[in-house]
């Protein structure tokens, strides 16, 4: 696959208060507020402080006909402490321990919690996939692999799962690996990785998103995987089929900007129809860790390009007028339907301001009415 330039925070990265570091956590945790609308009630309020006292206006202006429900204070605390009791870090992402390629993802984790040593963030890294009930051979080759790739100095990542996941983690285990956890960042699945997940821990590093103590459900998991491929430059897919959790994340992937590797495998084998099917639609076709390091050599020569974020700092948007976005949330609902559409374009036929049709659409996603997209598309959802 073409090779595209990663962008990364440029935002004068600096640590947030304990109370701001709160508010963040109390903004992500309330209803309705995913990380797309995080960034964008940060852009418009520039503190999470305000954006809290705002959300039960905009819901309420979106449609909403019950009140929306803000992450208490005593529920965001007792979410910290139970982190701090594990040891976790919660990293948020104008923060420096912030993992960069992560942080350049339009739905990266507002906090991520970080066990073990968090330094391992800071690196590049190659994440590895592949099926839970992976061949002898293939798992072997995933050790293989990602010990050269961490001789190289790549640090792997993966999602700790049964068979490649789990040999990827065994084989970058002196040299650097991390866990991506589909629950907490406590929350080890599947139980017989209880070991893995210890010795990574002592030599490597767990994340999540979630709270700590929070048991995986199936609806985590590709959630998961859009942080496991935006962690790394590249992702590599071992044995997986065409409908695998595996091919989610090869294709998180691409829409992130990584490189595509993926392993061929013999037609007769089941397991190999994904990787076969990604080899021909333009991944790299990898035999070793050579094939891996002759792709990502540009990138791993230099550092990587910044985009801008906005700087949370400066004064908050002048409001529009209640009748201005009375007409705007008229046509801006006419607009929208169930398949999803680009805000360029919407802005574009509605005729409207960007800013004015950004705070319609936050009212509609906090209102429950509104599902954002990647690549920064929106659908509307049917009224409560």
């Amino acid at each position: 696959m073409q090779s595209r330039t990663l962008l990364v925070m440029d935002e004068q990265t600096r640590t947030l208060s304990a109370s701001e570091r709160l508010d963040w956590l109390r903004l992500i945790r309330s209803e309705n507020v995913g990380p797309r609308t995080f960034q964008r009630l940060l852009e418009r309020y520039r503190t999470a402080a305000a954006a809290l006292a705002a959300l039960p206006e905009l819901a309420k202006r979106g449609g909403r006909a019950k009140p929306i429900v803000v992450c208490p204070k005593a529920v965001a605390e007792a979410e910290m402490e139970a982190a701090d009791k594990l040891g976790a870090a919660a990293l948020a992402w104008c923060e420096p321990g912030y993992p960069r390629a992560l942080a350049a993802i339009d739905d990266a984790p507002p906090i991520l919690y970080a066990c073990g040593n968090a330094s391992l963030l800071g690196k590049s890294m190659v994440a590895m996939v592949g099926a839970r009930n992976a061949s002898v051979n293939g798992r072997n080759l995933a050790r293989r692999m990602a010990a050269d790739l961490g001789r190289a100095g790549l640090v792997v990542a993966s999602g700790l799962a049964r068979g490649i996941d789990t040999a990827a983690h065994e084989g970058a285990l002196t040299t650097g690996t991390v866990a991506v956890m589909a629950g907490g960042v406590d929350a080890i699945y599947p139980p017989e990785n209880e070991r893995l997940y210890q010795h990574i821990l002592s030599m490597g590093c767990a994340v999540s998103e979630m709270p700590p103590g929070t048991q995986p459900q199936a609806s985590h998991f590709p959630r998961r995987n859009r942080i496991v491929s935006g962690l790394a430059l590249g992702v590599v897919v071992m044995e997986a089929s065409l409908k695998s959790g595996s091919l989610i994340t090869a294709r998180l992937a691409a829409e992130q900007g990584r490189e595509v590797f993926a392993v061929p495998g013999h037609p007769a084998d089941p397991r190999a129809s994904g990787p076969n099917d990604l080899i021909r639609h333009g991944a790299a076709l990898t035999e070793s860790a050579n094939d891996v390091l002759a792709v990502l050599g540009d990138l791993l020569r230099r550092p990587l390009a910044e985009g801008k974020r906005e700087e949370f700092g400066a004064a908050p948007v002048v409001p529009p007028s209640e009748s201005e976005l009375a007409r705007a949330r008229t046509i801006v609902v006419e607009s929208l339907g169930p398949s999803p559409v680009t805000v360029d374009l919407l802005i574009r036929e509605c005729q409207l301001s960007a800013s004015v049709v950004s705070l319609v659409l936050l009212e509609l996603e906090l209102a429950g009415r509104l599902e954002r997209h990647p690549g920064n598309q929106v659908s509307l959802l049917a009224s409560l």
